[in-house]
């Protein structure tokens, strides 16, 4: 039995992940509206929290719907059209590498968290719920953006326990990666903030 098949539609896939992930609603989005590169204002991402920063709360959700639209259906397509389980998970993978890192706009884009939950959505809601939850605890201890970050973590482990196969928990745990790499500056912020602590902060 033939554990692989020929690779050639696989990568077709994988490369056109890349490029949809390459499409940054946010970008273009305020690019139209007011002449502006949204990556230099804010925090420098083409994310939909600093969009929202420009277009308020509307830019926001569009670049949101937008964002994780483009995962969802990039994934969607690649498992309707039956390719290898391998070539599902590094289509995840390469959808989440085009958002952050865009080849058109100089490999500076968002930070990943919009096609995480594309992607989480088609995969299985029930890991976007679980994950979701858990990520709205962060508030209430004032961990900001790394309360999402140590939820997200746990996605694969979530996918794992809900029976998915291996390949997959892999291709999460790729995106997980790459969306920590995205976010190593407010990591490393998070984490010096902590030892700068003396006590508690009023």
């Amino acid at each position: 039995m033939q554990l692989f098949s020929a690779p050639a539609e696989e990568l077709i896939f994988i490369g056109a992940g890349y490029l949809l992930g390459c499409f940054l609603t946010g970008y273009y989005l305020v690019r139209w509206r007011t002449g502006q590169d949204v990556r230099t204002v804010g925090s420098g991402s083409a994310g939909s929290t600093n969009v929202g920063r420009i277009l308020g709360t509307p830019g926001f959700i569009a670049t949101l719907f937008g964002d994780s639209a483009k995962s969802g259906i990039g994934l969607w397509f690649a498992m309707y059209h039956g390719i290898a389980p391998w070539g599902v998970a590094l289509v995840m993978i390469a959808v989440a590498a085009g958002h952050i890192w865009p080849a058109q706009l100089g490999f500076r884009g968002g930070k990943g968290l919009a096609p995480l939950l594309g992607i989480g959505i088609v995969l299985d809601y029930r890991v976007t719920l679980i994950i979701g939850g858990i990520a709205l605890l962060g508030p209430v201890f004032r961990l900001g953006t790394v309360s999402f970050l140590g939820a997200i973590i746990l996605s694969p482990a979530v996918a794992a326990a809900l029976g998915h196969p291996p390949v997959e928990v892999v291709g999460l745990s790729g995106v997980i990666v790459l969306i920590l790499i995205a976010h190593r500056t407010n990591v490393r912020a998070f984490f010096a903030g902590r030892r700068g602590r003396k006590g508690p902060q009023a």
